[in-house]
């Protein structure tokens, strides 16, 4: 299991445009991957469990990634959330 911790940057947050990008991503890969935001932890190939968690500008999420290429989704996931502008 390998996870990192994000601050999103997006003044919109991770509305739908950018939550669907993320799922997209996610889906790729084997993996169970899943996105957490105030003890909630929903899994990040599910464009309803995400659009639920409400994440704002500001807010810490953990992505975390478990499965055969779960290095590979949350590389492939960084680089989503830093090329788009959502967070850092």
């Amino acid at each position: 299991m390998v996870q990192k911790q994000f601050k999103v940057v997006a003044e919109t947050g991770i509305h739908a445009r950018p939550a669907t990008m993320l799922v997209q991503a996610a889906s790729k890969f084997d993996s169970e991957v899943h996105i957490e935001y105030k003890e909630k932890k929903v899994n990040l190939k599910s464009i309803m469990g995400v659009m639920s968690l409400g994440i704002g500008q500001g807010a810490e999420i953990t992505i975390i990634a478990e499965g055969s290429d779960e290095q590979d989704a949350l590389n492939t996931l960084e680089e989503t959330l830093k090329k788009e502008g959502l967070a850092e």
